[in-house]
């Protein structure tokens, strides 16, 4: 979430990535029943029914095989392997410990926890949902292993089966070779950590606001390709050979574990995304382009959006996304706001926002329409107290959306606007302004947290909260107004990506960066963490077919 969530250099931790645990067992799950007995080498079983440490025989068999894994993973990536890689056990105490010292003192945590707000604002989390607590349990019930850049070491669990351990390695020593290849600490933190205080902050911001977004795409998908032919080439099936099997896998990424099943939307999308679509992205750079582009290549010439994960063929073709112009606001509104964040609202953020208010449907409907978006959030400096900062009536932002056209604009502003009493009490519409600037289409509410105006202009949506009425329709005006009357241009070819601007502006431009959902799918990578699908949902599909692999 724009600078709210932005990362550290103190963020080392990647993701174990419970998700290659999921898709090793929707492999087993795929599997004809006869085939699924329980391992000999799994771990036994205690009285009260949980899973034993793993013995150190058990442990030193499994970490015999890290030489022939790495070595399996160079093959698939093109990778090459420049030294070897620590490893170690750790215990479900030390994993607990780290989770309650990570939320203590590390600063991507923190940062989220000041991203909460925001999200409330915006609709995405309730009022009363506590996210830390929440984030916490899921992380316990969920963690698998992970990878630690600064250290250069895989840690996996002791608790968990012998047998489940080995695809969850191959894709555990994918990021070592990543981080050997590109240093993952400071190839996957391209997001400022300040808040921005003035137009060219708020345009350094916005450069680079789903950069880190796109990167966990490109680490996790590749990874989880590498687990996935791991668990396939017994078989003799591959990623590639036999690409159907993606959708199967696809399918069986959901959350019915019992904390995952309680999480909302905004989690278990930001939780999933990096797995299911960076497998996606990676798998068609693979087939069309070859190992090279999908490894090697994504990583020197990484996409900027999570646009591109979702369209990977625009990536390929070297098109970043449309991007809106964000002029200098700070003159109408420093005086009574301190700026708090600020960020881009890409496809994926769309596509959630689309889901929660208005249905899948709408979301498939609307997600291909989207042509960029932004919001800029301030806090009241009359908010003093701990509890007026905590509140959400301290908040006001604004959000302007670009749409491919006129149609997808005014539903999204409809579905907006019929959403807005999920978020406030005392909703009542009011009569729009007869003096409306000619072809704009203006709806105002009246909210228990002041204002909400929605504008309309052709193509594209402008919404403002809780600002009172008039400056909230001079920044209107000025939004508006600096997207010019032509089509937005795309980003031009940079170091990172290039500069996009409204048609016909003048003034600062904007390139691309992270999103509301881009603190939340960093924080989990770094975590290690994330299963995101019901393993025990999985496993009780002991009669799924084998024809569910394309032969």
């Amino acid at each position: 979430m724009g600078q709210g969530a932005s990362s550290s250099p103190a963020a080392g931790k990647r993701g174990g990535w419970v998700l290659a645990l999921v898709l090793s067992l929707a492999a087993v799950a795929l599997l004809p029943a006869q085939q699924i007995e329980p391992p000999a080498s799994a771990a036994p079983q205690s009285a009260d029914g949980e899973k034993s440490r793993i013995t150190p025989e058990q442990a030193k068999q499994l970490f015999s095989l890290i030489d022939e894994l790495l070595k399996f993973s160079s093959q698939e990536t093109g990778l090459p392997i420049r030294g070897g890689v620590k490893h170690q056990l750790t215990s479900r105490d030390a994993v607990e410990s780290y989770l309650k010292k990570k939320f203590a003192e590390d600063e991507d945590a923190k940062r989220l926890q000041s991203s909460e707000i925001v999200l409330k604002k915006f609709g995405l989390l309730d009022r009363d949902f506590d996210l830390q607590p929440f984030l916490l349990a899921l992380l316990k019930e969920q963690i698998e292993a992970y990878y630690d850049s600064k250290t250069k070491s895989v840690y996996l669990l002791d608790w968990v089966d012998l047998d489940q351990q080995k695809p969850v390695l191959a894709h555990e020593l994918t990021h070592a070779l990543q981080d050997q290849h590109a240093s993952l600490e400071k190839w996957g933190e391209q997001t400022p950590s300040s808040v921005s205080k003035s137009a060219a902050e708020d345009a350094d911001h916005l450069s680079r606001d789903e950069m880190d977004t796109a990167r966990e795409a490109v680490v996790e998908g590749q990874a989880t390709a590498v687990m996935l032919d791991y668990i396939l080439k017994p078989m003799g099936k591959s990623l590639i050979q036999d690409p159907e099997v993606l959708d199967a896998f696809r399918d069986k990424m959901s959350g019915d574990s019992p904390v995952m099943a309680r999480a909302p939307l905004l989690l278990s999308e930001s939780m999933l995304f990096p797995y299911r679509d960076g497998l996606s992205f990676i798998q068609d750079l693979w087939m069309d382009l070859g190992q090279a582009a999908a490894f090697t290549g994504a990583m020197d010439r990484p996409p900027s959006s999570s646009w591109e994960i979702m369209n990977p063929r625009e990536y390929e073709r070297h098109r970043p996304p449309a991007v809106p112009l964000l002029p200098n606001i700070h003159p109408l509104v420093d005086r009574l706001y301190k700026p708090y964040d600020i960020g881009q609202i890409g496809q994926l953020d769309l596509n959630i926002m689309a889901t929660l208010f208005d249905g899948e449907q709408s979301a498939r409907d609307l997600t291909p329409a989207w042509d960029g978006g932004l919001y800029w959030a301030g806090q009241l400096r009359s908010a003093k107290t701990a509890a007026e900062q905590a509140s959400t009536k301290s908040i006001a932002f604004f959000y302007l959306s670009a749409w491919k056209n006129a149609a997808s604009a005014q539903h999204f502003a409809q579905i907006y606007a019929n959403n807005l009493g999920r978020k406030y009490s005392g909703l009542k519409e009011l009569p729009a302004d007869a003096a409306n600037p000619p072809g704009d289409e203006e709806q105002i509410f009246t909210t228990s947290e002041g204002p909400v105006l929605i504008v309309t202009r052709g193509k594209l949506v402008f919404v403002a909260e809780s600002f009172d009425l008039p400056l909230a329709r001079q920044l209107a005006e000025l939004l508006l107004d600096a997207q010019g009357s032509g089509e937005l241009q795309r980003a031009q070819n940079g170091p990172h990506t290039g500069l996009s601007v409204g048609a016909g502006s003048p003034g600062l431009a904007s390139e691309t960066r992270e999103a509301l959902t881009g603190g939340l799918i960093r924080f989990f990578s770094h975590c290690g963490v994330m299963q995101a699908a019901v393993d025990a949902g999985i496993r009780g599909k002991n009669s799924a077919s084998g024809s569910m692999i394309p032969k």
